[in-house]
């Protein structure tokens, strides 16, 4: 049987595990019976192997087996016994000889912290108000245009301006020679979207189709391009095509090519700002929980269990080479990660993933089946068939759990705010997007 737990740390613990060789006698008779049938030995047929001959090729390995399995449900019938709240599992440690009369396994485990929420009552809850005004739906419209410029050439005589697209052969070299990655021919940039470096565009701009012009450019010390980062070089262009920007105009055609087929502009309009109030929504609720988190995490100080860090690094990690993957990232999967570069963001989860079910559980914020139902509601107003999108929802567990989590952190943030100070602020749409 078990002996006392050791404490050998905040959160690492350590027992010992006994029993006798012959309380595994029953069952060792039985593996090496099965495992007899199958072995072949040249002479016998099989099944008819000598039990002697059966125990020599594999009597250590069911002992070692039956062992550790034995061991294994021991220590977990403890821990259901001692009511123990496991992290993980345990790592066994053979500590006798595999033949001695009495096993021992030393078994190494974690415990869940205890989780201590401090006074939050002090703290203070930021809650942004923002009214949309028609300036914001006119800046959209006007986002909107621009996203859907042509350009049309200008007068050859006519120099390049700002916004204008132009069309240039460049090369440059350094110390008179031709560096790599320094030529190009019918290279396109628009001016003024700070698509080259500002020499570059500076040497770009005032002229006109035909004229070239010479001009030194010193490259940043952290450009991509080694040989040349930090250094000074000279480049030649010529301008080969000067193109100014149409922006559409805003009429029927403008909310057609939008995808409103029906109402025009004042449909778009009304489009426009029914996803504008929804990203504000977004915003202002990010902006509630982020707060409310960091709240619940600086009042609270535990020990964080290294097994559950040590998972959410890995799973950051994996997230961070699919995303790598995803950019077209070449050999994103073996792209070196550097050690500990997740270790505070892991920690970070982990403690507050604690902390939200530690809040859950004392003050029943369990998302309700008519809250779930909301938010699904809520998400699925935004699609052309939002029948669909919640039957999409309800059709896949994983993605109920997804919903259940939102609604649960919702929880989480009102019961902060119910204890905190809450300070309205009213902000414009602007510095609302800027916020962090």
């Amino acid at each position: 049987m078990p002996q006392q737990i050791e404490n050998l740390g905040a959160l690492e613990r350590k027992v010992t595990l006994q029993f006798a060789k012959s309380d595994l006698l029953p069952q060792r008779q039985g593996k090496l019976k099965q495992l007899g049938k199958n072995l072949k030995i040249a002479g016998f047929r099989p099944g008819k192997v000598p039990a002697k001959m059966v125990e020599k090729q594999y009597g250590q390995q069911v002992d070692f087996e039956l062992s550790f399995d034995h061991a294994s449900n021991q220590f977990f019938e403890f821990a259901k016994a001692e009511k123990i709240q496991l992290v993980g599992q345990p790592r066994l440690e053979p500590k006798s000889e595999l033949d001695a009369e009495q096993i021992e396994f030393d078994a190494y485990f974690e415990v869940f912290p205890e989780v201590v929420i401090g006074d939050i009552s002090s703290a203070q809850v930021t809650q942004y108000q923002t009214e949309l005004s028609e300036q914001e739906v006119d800046n959209t419209l006007e986002l909107l245009r621009k996203q859907r410029v042509v350009y049309q050439a200008r007068s050859s005589e006519l120099p390049a301006q700002t916004d204008d697209q132009v069309t240039i052969d460049f090369v440059g070299t350094l110390d008179g020679v031709e560096f790599s990655g320094g030529k190009a021919d019918d290279f396109k940039f628009v001016i003024g979207q700070g698509q080259m470096l500002p020499e570059f565009e500076a040497a770009a701009i005032a002229l006109a189709v035909g004229q070239e012009r010479v001009f030194p450019l010193t490259f940043p010390i952290d450009y991509h391009g080694k040989d040349v980062a930090g250094k000074t070089v000279e480049f030649k262009i010529v301008m080969k095509q000067v193109e100014y920007p149409v922006l559409p105009e805003i009429n029927d055609e403008f909310a057609a090519s939008l995808g409103i087929a029906e109402g025009g502009v004042t449909q778009v309009r009304a489009e426009i700002s029914k996803n504008l109030a929804r990203e504000i929504a977004r915003r202002t609720k990010g902006m509630l929980k982020k707060q409310a988190m960091d709240i619940l995490s600086n009042a609270c100080a535990f020990d964080l269990p290294a097994f559950l860090v040590s998972q959410e690094e890995e799973r950051l990690i994996e997230m961070a080479r699919q995303d790598l993957e995803q950019r077209g990232v070449p050999n994103a999967k073996d792209a070196p990660i550097p050690e500990g570069m997740f270790t505070p963001q892991a920690k970070e989860r982990v403690k507050l993933g604690l902390i939200l079910n530690s809040l859950v559980k004392e003050h029943g914020l369990k998302a309700s089946p008519e809250q779930i139902q909301s938010e699904i509601e809520d998400q699925a107003a935004s699609y052309d068939d939002p029948q669909e999108v919640t039957r999409w929802y309800y059709s896949d567990p994983a993605r109920l759990s997804d919903i259940e989590s939102i609604v649960m952190e919702s929880n989480v943030v009102k019961y902060v705010m119910e204890k905190a100070t809450v300070i309205d602020k009213n902000v414009t749409f602007a510095e609302l997007s800027q916020l962090k």
